[in-house]
């Protein structure tokens, strides 16, 4: 009874105590220990099902979307670490002098004026908050057996690239650009291509499709959405579709062509409309492969705290 008391309790405070934090100024790391106690506390409770696999990392992902705004919780403090030059200077080296952000928005976009490209990318930036998921269900509904695996990889990618979230502050080229960050760079191509040809900075170009797909609404949905504006650097939103585009490959040529379609178009909106830095791409790439090939490294650690949750599971059923 005991033990069913205690996971039952972990699951609750990894609900309740976040939802608190702020009014309560609940320290950082009490959040994150009640977070990462949640799914412990489901695999004790419940037997090994698919319906517990998926409830699993249901409160995992409701654990990452509140560890990686954490940092936020105190702007200030957080501001102070902020990297703001580093990718710039990355991406000036891998644009062959010029920003990618600044070379597509300038051959693609039209300043002050949303167009159906902009739209088509936007939408599918959109997308991501339901296309890892969506995929992992797609693993499910094809073969259970692979999925535990599969959501094991999702999430560890999630809970990596929060990591350095915590760790590398890094802001993301459309603040950079609301911030003068990014004029000197725009300056200095002012040199060498026509004025008239430059857009006037770089854009977040999703703010205003955003303010014409969405209208009155949108104000409301990007708020919901700017939890952490310095969660930049891997960027996760190419990382885990690129990851997910692997998990779908394994169950079928077309659901892996249609993944590897949706992440690359994903990989170029994120850099033409501002979200993120080719810099960033790239690192959640690395990522993926740390993933994948660090896995039978992780095994053996799988393994043992699997046997311990099994051993508890007993005792709760007993």
């Amino acid at each position: 009874m005991a033990v069913r008391l205690v996971a039952g309790a972990a699951i609750a405070a990894s609900v309740v105590v976040p939802l608190v934090r702020r009014r309560r100024r609940i320290p950082a790391p009490v959040t994150l220990a009640a977070l990462a106690a949640g799914p412990l506390g489901i695999a004790v409770l419940r037997p090994r099902t698919p319906k517990r696999d998926v409830a699993l990392y249901a409160l995992q992902m409701w654990g990452f979307a509140i560890a990686h705004e954490l940092p936020y919780d105190d702007p200030a403090a957080l501001r102070r670490r902020l990297r703001i030059r580093y990718p710039i200077h990355s991406d000036r080296l891998l644009g062959g002098g010029e920003l990618p952000t600044a070379r597509l928005q300038r051959a693609l976009s039209r300043p002050g004026e949303a167009t159906a490209l902009d739209r088509v990318l936007s939408i599918a930036h959109w997308a991501w908050f339901i296309q890892p998921h969506a995929s992992l269900l797609y693993v499910l509904a094809r073969d259970q057996e692979r999925f535990p695996r599969a959501a094991r990889q999702l999430a560890a990618a999630y809970d990596i690239g929060c990591l350095v979230y915590f760790l590398v502050p890094t802001a993301p080229p459309w603040w950079a650009a609301e911030e003068g960050h990014l004029e000197e760079e725009l300056e200095r191509v002012r040199t060498e291509v026509a004025k008239s040809d430059l857009p006037p900075h770089v854009r977040r170009i999703m703010v205003d499709v955003g303010e014409q797909v969405w209208g009155r609404a949108w104000p409301r949905l990007y708020d919901s959405l700017g939890g952490n504006p310095w969660a930049a650097m891997p960027s996760l939103h190419f990382a885990t579709s690129l990851l997910a585009a692997l998990l779908l490959a394994e169950t079928g040529a077309l659901p892996g062509a249609a993944g590897w379609g949706y992440a690359f178009t994903l990989g170029f909106a994120l850099v033409y409309l501002g979200e993120h830095y080719l810099t960033d791409l790239l690192a959640g790439a690395a990522l993926v492969v740390a993933v994948r090939r660090g896995e039978p490294l992780a095994e053996p650690l799988v393994t043992g705290v699997n046997r311990v949750l099994q051993r508890l599971e007993r005792v709760a059923g007993a």
